[in-house]
C-alpha cells in the first residue's frame, strides 16, 4: 500500500510540470503546472482539477487557473471552464488579473476571449463586462457589449464599447459613455481615461451635471482627482439661472471658480443682465464676477436696455442685492441717455448709479478732466465732480439725478450757430418724467446764460444772471421757464449788445463729441482688439481598429493547415460583420466614426 501511495505521489508531482505535447522549445507551447486528471481522445486533451486545486497552465508569463481545460494541439488552442463558485483566472505579472466563467486562448494569435461575468483588474481600476477580447501582443483589451469601469477616486464609467491599453494605463470609451462620481455625472460619446492620473479627455457633445451646476462642451479635459477641467467648443456652464459661455473655460469644482477666455458671455435671467468681454472670472460661492478686455454689461428693461462699458467690471452680491462696479473709462449708453466717468458704481437693489471722478489725479490734470463725470439726457449735458443717477427699480425708469460740486448744465441753442444755454452752481438736482428731464434745481452760487425766445422762435435777448439758486422747467427738450431765487444781479441783453467774450460761463466745457450715440460708440476710444491665442486641446485622433490587419493576419494563420474545412477556433468569437442593409445597425468599433444625425465640432 505504501508503494502505491508513493507511486501516486510521484505521478501527481510530475503532472505539475508537464508540457503539452509538442516541441518544448516552441514559443507556442503551453506548460501545465498542475492537473490531477488528464485524458486524451481524438488528439484532444482534457485536464480536470481535484478537490484542492484548479488546473494551472502557463504561456509566456500568463498564468491561467480553471476547473477544466480542453487543449487542441493542431490549432494550439485551449478552452478553460469554471464551475460555480470558482472562476477561470488569467494573471499577467503582478498587475493584471482577468476572471470569467469561460476563457479561450490561441497560442498562435496570442488572442484571448472571455465571457460570462468578466472582470479585468489592474492596480487603479476594475472593468466588468460580459465579453472581452485580450490581445497579449498589443497588450490591449476590448469589449463591445457594454462595460463598467470602477476607479475609487473617480467613480464608475460605463459605455457600449471600450478599449484598455495596458502599457499606457489608458481606457478609451465610445458610445453612451457615462461617468458617475459622487459629486457629478459626465455624459459623452467618447472619453479617453488614464487610470493612474485620473485624467479624462472628452470628445463630442458632452455634459457634466451636479446638484448645483451643469457644464456643456464638445471638447474638454477633466482631472477627476483634483476636480478641475478645461472646456472648449461651444463650452457653457449653467448655475443659479446663469449661463456662462466662452471659447475656453477653466473650472475648479473644489473652490467653485470658473474663468473664460475670448468671447465670454454671461446671461443672468434673474437680473435680466448680459455681461460680455474677452476674459472673465466667476466666483460662485462669493457670487462675484470680474470681466475685462472689451467688457460690456447690458441690463434689459421693458422699453429699452442700458449698456455699460469700461476697462473692467466687478459684479458682486446675491441676485436680490447685486452691485456692479465699472472702472477706468466707464461709459453708459441708452437711447435717451448717455454718460462717461472714470468709474461707475451701480446698486441694482436701490437703483442708484454713482458716476465718480478720478481721484488719483489732480483736478488740473488733462486726463482727469477728460474723465470727469458727464451725463447727457436728450439735448442736455450735465457735468460735475460726482453724479448720482437714481432709477425706480419697479418701473425701471429714471427718477432723479444729483450732481455734487461744480455742477454744470448745458444745452445747445438750436437756432444759433454757437449759442449755449448754461446753468452752473455748486449742486444740481434733476427730476425725470418718462425718462425725460423736466425739473432742475441749481443750488448755491448759481449762474445762468439763457437764450430767451418768443413763441415764434425769435430771439428776444440773452439773459445772464447770478442768483443764490435757480429752478428750471423743461419740456420737449426746451427750457420753458427759469426762476432766479435770491437774485444777485443780471440783465437781458439783445444779441447785438451781448459781449462775445462773456458768452461762456467759467468752467464751460461742451463735450458733445464724446457722447456715445450707439453701442458701437462705447468702444471707439478702445485700443484695437487683440484676442489671446488659445493653444487648445488636441483633436480626437481615431485609433486603429482593435481587429486591425495585423490581428486579422494572425487569426488567418491559425487555420488548420491539414484540414482547411475545419473551424478556425481563433476566429469563432470575432464580432460579426454587417451582412446587408436590412440587418440591424452595426455598433461602431472603437476607433471608427460614430453615426451621427448632424456633424458636430470636436469629433
Amino acid at each position: 500500500m505504501r508503494g502505491l501511495k508513493l507511486l501516486r505521489y510521484i505521478i501527481i508531482t510530475l503532472c505539475c510540470f508537464v508540457t503539452i505535447p509538442g516541441i518544448a522549445q516552441n514559443t507556442e507551447s503551453i506548460t501545465i503546472k498542475h492537473s490531477p486528471g488528464t485524458s486524451t481522445k481524438n488528439d484532444v486533451t482534457t485536464f480536470l482539477r481535484d478537490n484542492s486545486r484548479q488546473v494551472h497552465f502557463v504561456h509566456k508569463g500568463i498564468n491561467v487557473y480553471c476547473d477544466k481545460a480542453v487543449y487542441y494541439p493542431k490549432e494550439k488552442f485551449i478552452e478553460a471552464y469554471s464551475k460555480s463558485p470558482s472562476r477561470v483566472r488569467m494573471i499577467q505579472g503582478d498587475t493584471i488579473t482577468m476572471s470569467a466563467d469561460y476563457v479561450e486562448y490561441s497560442t498562435k494569435t496570442e488572442l484571448a476571449f472571455a465571457k460570462g461575468n468578466v472582470i479585468l483588474t489592474e492596480p487603479q481600476s476594475t472593468l466588468t463586462t460580459e465579453k472581452l477580447h485580450f490581445d497579449r501582443l498589443k497588450q490591449q483589451a476590448y469589449y463591445d457589449v457594454t462595460g463598467k469601469v470602477v476607479r475609487d477616486t473617480s467613480g464608475t464609467i460605463t459605455s457600449q464599447i471600450g478599449r484598455y491599453y495596458m502599457n499606457t494605463k489608458k481606457y478609451q470609451f465610445v458610445q453612451d459613455v457615462v461617468l458617475v462620481n459622487p459629486e457629478y455625472t459626465l455624459n459623452t460619446e467618447r472619453l479617453d481615461f488614464f487610470t493612474e492620473s485620473g485624467h479624462a479627455y472628452i470628445f463630442g457633445p458632452s455634459t457634466i451635471v451636479s446638484e448645483t451646476d451643469k457644464i456643456y462642451c464638445e471638447r474638454g479635459f477633466y482631472d477627476t482627482n483634483e476636480d478641475f477641467g478645461y472646456f472648449e467648443r461651444k463650452a457653457k456652464i449653467y448655475y443659479d439661472n446663469r449661463e456662462i459661455e466662452g471659447d475656453s473655460i477653466y473650472f475648479d469644482r473644489k473652490i467653485n471658480f470658473a474663468s473664460a477666455t475670448n468671447n465670454f458671455k454671461m446671461t443672468d435671467t434673474i437680473n435680466k443682465t448680459v455681461a460680455r468681454g474677452h476674459y472673465a472670472e466667476v466666483w460662485k460661492a462669493k457670487d462675484s464676477l470680474f470681466i475685462t478686455n472689451r467688457a460690456l454689461v447690458v441690463t434689459a428693461q421693458e422699453e429699452d436696455s442700458i449698456y455699460m462699458h469700461s476697462d473692467r467690471f466687478v459684479v458682486t452680491g446675491p441676485p436680490e442685492h447685486r452691485i456692479t462696479k465699472s472702472y477706468y473709462n466707464a461709459k453708459i449708453y441708452k437711447s435717451d441717455l448717455a454718460g462717461k466717468a472714470d468709474s461707475i458704481h451701480v446698486d441694482h437693489k436701490t437703483g442708484l448709479a454713482q458716476m465718480i471722478n478720478l481721484a488719483r489725479f489732480s483736478n488740473n490734470d488733462a486726463f482727469a478732466i477728460k474723465r470727469k463725470p458727464v451725463l447727457w439726457n436728450l439735448g442736455n449735458q450735465m457735468t460735475g465732480d460726482t453724479i448720482h443717477l437714481i432709477s425706480n427699480v419697479e418701473t425701471e425708469k429714471l427718477d432723479s439725478l444729483k450732481v455734487f460740486n461744480n455742477a454744470f448744465l448745458v444745452s445747445k441753442d438750436t437756432l444759433s450757430e454757437d449759442g449755449y444755454n448754461q446753468v452752473k452752481g455748486k449742486f444740481l438736482v434733476g427730476l425725470f418724467r418718462d425718462n425725460e428731464l423736466y425739473n432742475v434745481d441749481i443750488i448755491k452760487n448759481a449762474e445762468v446764460i439763457y437764450y430767451n425766445r418768443n413763441g415764434k422762435g425769435e430771439l428776444v435777448g440773452i439773459n445772464k444772471s447770478k442768483s443764490g439758486s435757480i429752478n428750471i422747467q423743461i419740456s420737449n427738450n426746451n427750457i420753458d421757464e427759469i426762476r432766479l431765487i435770491q437774485k444777485v444781479d443780471g440783465e437781458l441783453s439783445p444779441e447785438s449788445l451781448f459781449p462775445k467774450n462773456t458768452s461762456r460761463l467759467k468752467g464751460f466745457d461742451w463735450r458733445g463729441e464724446e457722447r456715445p450715440n450707439s453701442v458701437e460708440d462705447l468702444f471707439k476710444d478702445d485700443p484695437p482688439l487683440v484676442l489671446k491665442k488659445i493653444k487648445g486641446l488636441k483633436d480626437y485622433v481615431p485609433p486603429e481598429d482593435f481587429f486591425d490587419e495585423d490581428l486579422k493576419e494572425r487569426i488567418k494563420s491559425a487555420e488548420n493547415k491539414e484540414n482547411t474545412k475545419a473551424e478556425n477556433k481563433a476566429a469563432r468569437n470575432l464580432p460579426k460583420a454587417k451582412s446587408d442593409s436590412n440587418s440591424k445597425k452595426e455598433k461602431p468599433k472603437l476607433g471608427q466614426p460614430l453615426p451621427s444625425k448632424k456633424k458636430t465640432s470636436g469629433n
